[in-house]
């Protein structure tokens, strides 16, 4: 691009950089060789030779809705900070470790792990290399040095009771989670809200998953139970659309016969054929936490708390309503 524009490589590089030694027609020479070779700077160079890669590393679910949405609101995030990310995903065979690897050798100065599996003391090794904030998912034990950006996803499942309950709800079962991050707090958030309203009788927790086929067996086993509940609230989203699938597939109408609540809030949720009723996560609040706080260890300054917790909040749709009857311990 210097022979192109007639001068010499360091005032090219004077003009790329914006840099102050170089006259206007010279500037305006340099910019207009560049378009002709339509060139784009370098910027990991640029930064690589200040010895900063200025890199936010993301680990994600390749099957998760709800990540997906983290991932673009990340983005949004990071851009105005002046950092740039870059992705790795775990998926069925590819594992965290392997995904976190990769980010770390592509020198990110910071991690950003979104619901990471990974056991505690791995995470407290991570974090004595460079700033970690794992999002939607509190380590037990608590890992020193992890930075954390979490729903209440206890009050989230309360929310949920309380909603099903309003509409005359009183048998209300909950597809579990299993180990995935929030599952335990939204168990425990299902438990005392049934006994807040009196339900302590009816509380009926039921294996799951993160799927669609975790929902569907689980929707399966509601089916076969006498008497059957009337309302379910799922893990997730995903989970969700898989009760929904299978009680579709068995002819029983939602929310007619029995209602359906997720959890997350993602774009399967929205989709209008799925028009689910679900609590909704601060996604846009979250990423924009999860990069400041990395940023901010990044340029020396502390984190005010190692955990914050975002309140959720209900979205009604249409997959609740209120039970059939007057009794509403329907048998089907």
């Amino acid at each position: 691009m210097a022979a192109r524009a007639g001068v010499s490589t360091a005032l090219v590089s004077i003009v790329m950089r914006g840099a102050k030694g170089a006259s206007d027609a010279t500037r305006e020479r340099v910019l207009a060789a560049a378009r002709e070779i339509d060139y784009r700077p370098d910027s990991r160079a640029r930064l690589l030779r200040s010895h900063r890669s200025h890199l936010l590393g993301v680990q994600f679910g390749l099957q998760q809705p709800f990540h997906t949405d983290l991932v673009e609101a990340v983005y949004a995030a990071a851009e105005p900070a002046g950092y740039q990310v870059v992705l790795s995903a775990v998926g069925a065979h590819r594992d965290e470790r392997r995904a976190v690897e990769s980010l770390l050798a592509d020198r990110c100065e910071a991690l950003v792990l979104l619901g990471p599996h990974a056991p505690a003391a791995r995470l407290a090794e991570l974090a004595e290399r460079l700033p970690v904030v794992s999002v939607a998912r509190r380590p037990r034990p608590t890992a020193p040095g992890v930075l954390v950006v979490r729903t209440a996803d206890d009050v989230g499942a309360r929310q949920a009771v309380d909603h099903l309950a309003a509409l005359g709800h009183r048998a209300i079962a909950h597809i579990d989670g299993g180990r995935a991050p929030g599952s335990a707090d939204r168990r425990r958030g299902y438990r005392a809200a049934m006994r807040r309203h009196g339900l302590a009788d009816q509380v009926h927790v039921l294996p799951g998953g993160l799927t669609e086929e975790d929902g569907a067996a689980a929707a399966r086993a509601l089916l076969a139970a006498r008497p059957r509940p009337t309302a379910v609230l799922a893990f997730n989203d995903r989970c969700a659309t898989g009760v929904l699938d299978a009680f579709l597939r068995s002819g029983v109408a939602v929310p007619d016969e029995i209602s359906v609540v997720g959890f997350d809030d993602s774009r399967l949720a929205r989709l209008a054929h799925v028009d689910l009723t679900t609590v909704g996560q601060d996604i846009t609040r979250m990423a924009e936490l999860a990069v400041g706080l990395a940023v901010a260890r990044l340029e020396g300054e502390e984190a005010p708390d190692t955990e914050t917790v975002i309140a959720p909040r209900l979205v009604v749709r249409g997959t609740t309503a209120a039970p059939r009857g007057a009794d509403s311990r329907a048998s089907g």
